[in-house]
């Protein structure tokens, strides 16, 4: 993963700092006194005077050589005013020493998960449709998006916003999360049914109480990886969140200038008050109902819409599930037995497929044997 310049923002040269300063013109006084006294003192090639012998009747220079209180008041308040220009060119003047640490961990910028080929883009396309066969459409898109980042040269992974569009429980953000574990990058679920306002994706204002960042920055600084894989669950769910103020809040207005590639590579965050570059970010948006969304966020990610699973894909499922929590034959092929003869399987998800491959698990551990 190569390194990418991920935060508008410099950070202060410790070379810089206000004690360094006072040092390097401390030093120059010095020279410069002593040149009128008729000797040179030693220094460093960083422009520092040395401790030291002058040569000249074995005195040392820092007892012959003394700033009077006048020349330390005019240095101290020389290099308080450089620091200070120094400091407000970096932008992060306005942030505690504890927000800056948090900062510190992309001084140099991030990694970007990145394919070597087009060839490479195939196999983890062929990968993710063999475990999810039923997100064909889902799949392919991820894919010619995969092959045209691989030809454009990107220096990291890009792929456009996604909205996957269906019914409950087909494996919509399963299947977002295995793309992440298929490129190597992190990736983050953000419950929109229980978490409908934009705080705790994006960050709340600083000012507040209870300010903090947001799971997107926090994700990023944490892994260090610029293009992780960001999954808003039931965006539809979000609804409108206000302030008594009139503020409004709401996720999918959040959501908006993440999504469009120039915003993003701009965007401020709420809580550093920073601009970081949120352009690579690998966002999946999942949806039951995606008429219920707002239009600006239509046009960003046109829905994909996707279907129910067939009773085969559930037994197949169920098989892959019972396989790798160690469930024996016979139990499996109970359980793919109970999903054939499920009477309403328009109510039958991967989620209760799931639930019933983990009562067998646990119904073997005790020694029941499904039959």
């Amino acid at each position: 993963m190569p390194n990418f310049r991920f935060m508008h923002a410099n950070f202060a040269d410790p070379k810089l700092s206000k004690h360094e300063i006072t040092l390097r013109l401390s030093g120059h006084r010095r020279k410069l006194l002593a040149a009128k006294m008729g000797f040179k003192l030693p220094h460093q090639d960083d422009g520092k005077v040395e401790d030291g012998l002058d040569g000249r009747q074995g005195r040392e220079p820092d007892r012959v050589v003394m700033l009077d209180r006048a020349d330390k008041a005019k240095i101290e308040r020389r290099a308080a005013l450089i620091n200070k220009r120094h400091l407000s060119t970096s932008g992060l003047t306005h942030l505690k020493t504890e927000d800056v640490n948090k900062l510190e961990r992309v001084r140099d910028g991030v990694r970007l998960a990145r394919l070597a080929s087009e060839h490479q883009a195939d196999e983890l396309a062929a990968s993710l449709h063999a475990e999810f066969p039923w997100m064909g459409l889902a799949t392919e898109a991820l894919w010619h998006a995969l092959r045209q980042s691989v030809r454009t040269g990107d220096v990291g992974l890009r792929v456009p916003p996604m909205l996957l569009d269906g019914p409950p429980g087909i494996g919509k953000s399963a299947w977002a999360r295995a793309v992440g574990k298929l490129i190597h990058v992190p990736s983050v679920v953000y419950e929109a049914t229980t978490e409908n306002a934009s705080f705790g994706l994006t960050g709340s204002q600083r000012g507040w109480g209870n300010a903090t960042p947001g799971r997107l920055i926090t994700t990023i600084l944490s892994h260090q990886v610029g293009n992780p894989v960001v999954v808003v669950d039931e965006v539809e769910k979000s609804g409108h969140v206000g302030s008594t103020k009139g503020q409004a809040f709401s996720l999918t207005d959040a959501l908006l200038p993440l999504l469009e590639p120039l915003s993003a590579s701009g965007w401020s965050c709420p809580y550093f008050e920073v601009k970081f570059d949120m352009s690579y970010v690998i966002w999946v948006l999942t949806s039951n109902d995606h008429r219920r969304l707002p239009q600006p966020l239509l046009s960003r990610c046109p829905p994909i819409r996707l279907r129910e699973l067939s009773t085969s894909e559930l037994a197949t499922f169920a098989r892959r599930e019972g396989q790798r929590n160690g469930l024996d034959e016979i139990s499996i092929e109970a359980v793919v037995e109970a999903i054939e003869r499920w009477d309403q399987p328009s109510l039958m998800s991967l989620r209760t497929v799931g639930r019933m491959v983990n009562r067998a698990v646990q119904l073997q551990a005790i020694g029941f044997r499904l039959n």
